[in-house]
């Protein structure tokens, strides 16, 4: 048999994101993912579809090499606006660490990430629309995540205060109390 993908209308567009968006709420990333590639394929500038196919990709992280991070991340550097570029970027990582922490990678190894999360996360802040804290939100859960880990505050304590690429949390403990 001769199997093809079928194109979708471009009619169909809003019915077939809310189908995307129930996918992954049941936690069936697969289905969300294949439909946002559907839409993605009839309006390859989809924003919303190019929102949530980059979620579906970090649904099914397992925190091994076979994870597609850098395909999520390209799929998110397409996107236009530059808060949503930095606010999703913030959470491949954030969820990148989240994943490889749950899959028994060291602090060492999962800190740069978490860094990097709160770096995208302080940038999406400055620029956020008004009445949107997403952002801080996310913020605050990584450092509440490292809050919770002994192995985090340890690894943080040990970086030289003048070290080259000293992150910028260092500024931003000021503002959320001492790790």
């Amino acid at each position: 048999m001769d199997a093809q993908l079928k194109a979708i209308s471009r009619a169909g567009i809003g019915e077939a994101i809310a189908k995307a968006e129930l996918y992954r709420y049941l936690n069936e990333p697969e289905e969300a993912e294949s439909i946002c590639r559907d839409i993605l394929a009839v309006d390859s500038a989809h924003q919303l579809a190019r929102r949530l196919l980059g979620l579906s990709i970090t649904d099914q992280f397992s925190g091994y090499a076979g994870d597609r991070y850098g395909e999520v991340a390209e799929i998110f550097q397409g996107l236009r606006d530059p808060y949503e570029r930095a606010y999703y970027n913030g959470l491949l990582y954030e969820r990148r660490a989240k994943v490889q922490l749950r899959s028994g990678y060291s602090a060492h190894i999962l800190l740069p990430l978490i860094e990097d999360a709160m770096k995208c996360f302080a940038e999406a802040e400055k620029i956020r629309p008004p009445g949107n804290d997403d952002s801080i939100l996310r913020w605050n859960r990584c450092v509440r995540l490292l809050q919770s880990q002994p192995d985090f505050r340890a690894e943080r304590d040990a970086t030289p205060p003048d070290a080259e690429d000293t992150p910028p949390q260092n500024i931003s403990l000021k503002r959320v109390g001492k790790l």
